[in-house]
């Protein structure tokens, strides 16, 4: 019995697998029937919507050729009236929406910027004197004048050649006049006679001695100027040969201001900002008092202050922030820190507050000059004047050319223009003004 069921059941299991092979065979010849069909249909539809997209943009261009005879305008010329078009109707929008944001952004940074550089500016006040770098000498009498010349002008020759400085003779009597381009030079010169003078030995193997013994005690004044700098402002450790050229802003004057009183303004200023702002105070005050040492090179033609400033920062080892501050204080290259920042800020509030400098004028006059000139080239500006010293600017426009709704978009754009293009120390101010006039006369008998 087991032998015959071992037998018969092997053969009915292979028959039953043989059909419902056969039935699947059949399910997927069906399915492909009809997903070649459903491709047949895509394929149709395809190509009619190819055909109706043909048509369409046959269309379009037929329209567009149309509207360009009809217009007298092609199609690029339709564009660009379309968008004057909606950007005129959008002005009114665009001036709202900067004025809504400058509101938002004054309402949350107006007073807190106006405590920080309050309390900043309150840091760097200083006792200061503005001088002018014209050294005069007083004679104790006219006879003096003539000692000093020197037989056949000897006296004088060994002087000029002895301090570098040139000796003007002005017609006020009992004055001499020392003219050079080194301060230093100018001021060991200035001492030199005034101890000559003091002395009565007049000779040239004396003012050799005399300018020698000046030159030593000049020095001596610098280093010390150098050291006291340094104890102000909070700065020690630094090598002796760099603090004696700090000293050299004592007798270095930029724009009629000090260099050793500016110096030490910017540093208590940057110092102040810095620990409010939570910046690096360290690094900024080192950049600071560092920021304009480059001026002190005076015999080097080639190169502005900020290029002579880095390269003697990389000659006494300085940190890279601190060089990086020193070639941006000026904004000759992006700020790569917000302490670069605060060094440019403290520089420009120590140098643009009333009092502390003199402008050439010819700079002065070509500054205004441009700024008028920006602001009259905007469309719709009938007129331009800078006023309170080039700090600020009033434009009166066209009253049918600028609607009151674009007035703010107006002074936006050309502040924006002003900042990219003038260098003006601290702000200028754009004062749009759109008046309407009605007149009319009345006749009488």
């Amino acid at each position: 019995m087991q032998k015959t069921f071992g037998s018969t059941q092997p053969a009915q299991s292979s028959s039953a697998s043989q059909g419902e092979f056969g039935q699947r065979e059949a399910d997927l010849a069906k399915r492909e029937g009809i997903l070649e069909e459903r491709e047949r249909l895509l394929a149709q539809k395809h190509e009619a919507l190819d055909e109706k997209l043909k048509q369409v943009e046959e269309k379009r261009k037929d329209l567009v050729s149309k509207l360009e005879k009809s217009s007298g305008m092609s199609a690029e010329e339709a564009k660009k009236v379309l968008l004057e078009s909606v950007e005129k109707d959008l002005a009114a929008e665009i001036s709202k929406k900067i004025k809504g944001a400058e509101d938002e952004i004054k309402l949350h940074v107006d007073e807190k910027s106006r405590q920080i550089l309050s309390e900043a500016m309150l840091h760097g006040v200083t006792d200061y004197v503005a001088e002018f770098t014209t050294s005069q000498v007083r004679l104790p009498d006219d006879e003096m004048k003539g000692r000093i010349i020197g037989k056949e002008g000897r006296n004088i020759r060994t002087f000029e050649n002895s301090t570098g400085v040139d000796v003007l003779m002005d017609e006020t009597p009992g004055i001499l006049i020392l003219s050079s381009f080194d301060p230093v030079r100018r001021e060991i010169a200035k001492i030199s006679l005034e101890r000559l003078i003091q002395d009565g030995r007049i000779q040239p193997q004396r003012i050799e001695e005399i300018v020698e013994k000046t030159k030593e005690d000049v020095e001596k004044l610098m280093c010390q100027a150098g050291e006291q700098l340094c104890h102000e402002v909070g700065v020690y450790n630094l090598p002796s040969e760099l603090i004696c050229l700090l000293g050299r802003f004592k007798y270095r004057y930029s724009y009629g201001q000090s260099m050793i009183q500016h110096t030490m303004e910017e540093t208590r200023i940057g110092v102040a900002l810095a620990k409010m702002l939570g910046a690096n105070a360290s690094v900024v005050k080192l950049a600071c008092l560092l920021h304009d040492i480059g001026k002190i090179i005076v015999d080097e033609d080639e190169g502005t202050h900020v290029e002579k400033g880095v390269q003697i920062a990389k000659k006494f080892g300085m940190p890279q922030e601190i060089i990086n501050a020193i070639s941006e204080h000026h904004e000759d290259k992006p700020f790569s820190a917000v302490e670069s920042i605060i060094v440019y800020i403290a520089d420009a509030i120590s140098g643009a507050r009333p009092g502390a400098r003199r402008e050439d004028v010819e700079d002065y006059i070509k500054r205004i000059e441009d700024i008028e000139r920006i602001a009259t080239s905007y469309e719709g500006v009938e007129s331009a004047f800078a006023v309170a010293a080039g700090r600020e600017v009033r434009v009166i426009v066209f009253p049918d050319k600028v609607s009151d709704e674009e007035l703010p978009k107006l002074t936006h754009d050309i502040a924006e223009h002003i900042s990219r293009e003038v260098m003006v120390p601290g702000q200028v101010k754009v004062t749009a003004i759109r008046e309407v006039r009605a007149i009319e006369f009345a006749l009488t008998s």
